[in-house]
């Protein structure tokens, strides 16, 4: 049983797949469409909030320093992704990956992982940025009714309409085509790295250097929390995160390396891309440069236009224009936050929608999902289907609670697809890797133990329903899709074909 629940996918069947008519999907994407996905997606409200709540609670000035480390502890994950998305240019990114190094039954779990990390995160940006739109419409004298609107405050019983709404607008773009969704993605990506330009060259003018004194504020210790609430590795070792000082950059970038969350959204669009080879590498790192720096810069911008300690929680950028005398930029903050939502919601739909088409394909999930539109060459079954599940999502459920299933969802695959570098390497040395992670086995396990130690950092009830997910998705494959593997059922064939010829041997 367990050679079966572990049986590999070969990299060239896979990449074989892609090319059956019904399951073809068109190939329109280069490397700076790439780019732009993962900046579209990576860049989200986080850049004009989190660098500023997290200086006022983590880190101070020197929360430009979490986000260089951040950065660094992302780049690690970034350079597993490029080789795998070079090396198996097919569909489903991290399921994909381990079922060519890892095996079936790990493939599944990672694939069921990315199904609930993807429909989360875009049920919760969906609501986000209806937040953001609403919060707009105020502004202009225009008001939601509680029942139409965000559940947040209001007494009633309501139907998030804005935000199943964007879902479904962004699933009939990705329906008409890879290509068209790219185009929409430029012109909005443009806006909303236009506008965070725009806040840095603005906010520098009105830099006080005082406000970086003290740049690494002295050690405080936090007081522990208890139960479930309590990161993980309170509970397990007894350990208590402090806040400034030098611990205290590595907490705020424990903290602020969720911002990063993303890039791996790229690696689904491998088998839409024209030359996946040079371009994913290119997409996926050059991505994380421009977002690394575009985050490094915000938080320094706003760490010296206001004293860390006045910054405020729920906008930080937003009020120190304010509070320098610009408040008008607190709307302009709002549109750019609205705007950013925008792709990151489309990028996540993209993402799901790839590697739910890619686990039919492999006879995974119902085979009914695997077939292409005949015209855009879209998978449009699981599109429509992922994304009315999504809409419903975004309009009923409060979803705050499981934002962080997300979160030990990404860094799950990080860990599952640096380790399937390492086997892969070793299992299958003759693959041309048009990228090589360098340093294998090191950076690989570097990446694994960032990933690990951000992991156990997050709150233990996050574990629990990570946990009670996994058990589900395990009992699914059990019933459903271990017995419609397609690779199963294909070597049952072979293996009955060469029964059948000894027979006829021996006869």
């Amino acid at each position: 049983m367990s050679s079966t629940l572990f049986r590999t996918k070969r990299v060239e069947q896979s990449i074989l797949d892609t090319e059956e008519p019904e399951h073809a999907l068109k190939k329109s994407l280069s490397a700076l469409d790439l780019t732009v996905f993962g900046v579209g997606v990576i860049i989200g409200t986080g850049i004009f909030v989190l660098t500023g709540t997290v200086a006022k609670d983590n880190a101070g000035p020197a929360v430009a320093l979490a986000f260089v480390v951040s950065g660094v502890a992302c780049a690690l994950a970034a350079l597993c992704y490029a080789e795998f998305a070079s090396t198996v240019p097919v569909a489903g990114s991290a399921y994909t990956f381990s079922y060519a190094s890892l095996g079936e039954l790990p493939a599944w779990i990672i694939g069921w992982d990315l199904v609930l990390e993807f429909a989360l995160g875009t049920a919760v940006v969906a609501v986000g940025w209806s937040g953001y739109i609403q919060s707009l419409m105020d502004n202009a004298g225009w008001t939601m009714p509680d029942a139409l609107g965000s559940r947040e405050g209001a007494d009633a019983f309501g139907f998030d309409i804005l935000a199943a709404a964007l879902v479904l607008v962004l699933t009939f773009i990705l329906v008409l085509g890879m290509k068209l969704s790219a185009r929409i993605t430029s012109l909005v990506v443009a806006i909303k790295v236009a506008v965070v330009l725009t806040v840095i060259i603005a906010g520098a003018f009105l830099i006080d250097g005082d406000n970086y004194d003290p740049f690494i504020p002295k050690t405080q210790t936090v007081e522990a929390a208890s139960n479930l609430d309590a990161p993980l590795i309170q509970l397990m070792f007894g350990w208590a995160p402090s806040n400034y000082g030098v611990m205290g950059i590595f907490t705020a970038a424990s903290v602020v390396f969720f911002a990063f969350i993303g890039f791996d959204v790229v690696a689904t669009a491998a088998e839409e891309t024209k030359n996946p080879q040079r371009d994913m590498p290119r997409g996926i790192i050059g991505s994380l440069i421009i977002c690394t720096t575009l985050y490094v810069l915000v938080s320094i911008v706003v760490t010296g236009m206001q004293h860390y300690t006045r910054l405020s929680v729920d906008a930080p950028l937003a009020d120190a224009f304010k509070d320098t005398g610009h408040p008008w930029f607190a709307g302009f903050i709002s549109f750019g936050a609205a705007v950013g939502l925008t792709t990151v919601c489309m990028i996540l739909l993209l993402g799901q929608t790839r590697v739910f088409f890619a686990m039919s394909r492999d006879g995974l999930l119902p085979r009914f999902f695997s077939h292409v539109h005949p015209r855009f060459k879209t998978p449009h079954r699981p599109t429509i289907l992922l994304g009315v599940i999504i809409a419903i999502l975004a309009g009923f459920t409060p979803l705050t609670e499981l934002a962080a299933l997300v979160n030990i969802g990404t860094l799950f695959a990080f860990v599952v697809v640096a380790i399937g570098v390492i086997i892969l390497r070793k299992t299958r040395p003759d693959l041309h890797r048009a990228f090589r992670t360098p340093w294998v086995p090191v950076i690989p396990i570097l990446s694994v133990c960032a990933s690990l130690w951000l992991m156990i950092n997050l709150p233990a009830e996050t574990w629990v329903r990570f946990a009670i997910w996994m058990v589900i998705g395990a009992g699914v494959y059990f019933l459903y899709g271990r017995s419609h593997s397609r690779l199963g059922r294909h070597q049952e064939t072979t293996l009955a074909e060469v029964e059948k010829g000894d027979g006829t041997g021996t006869a």
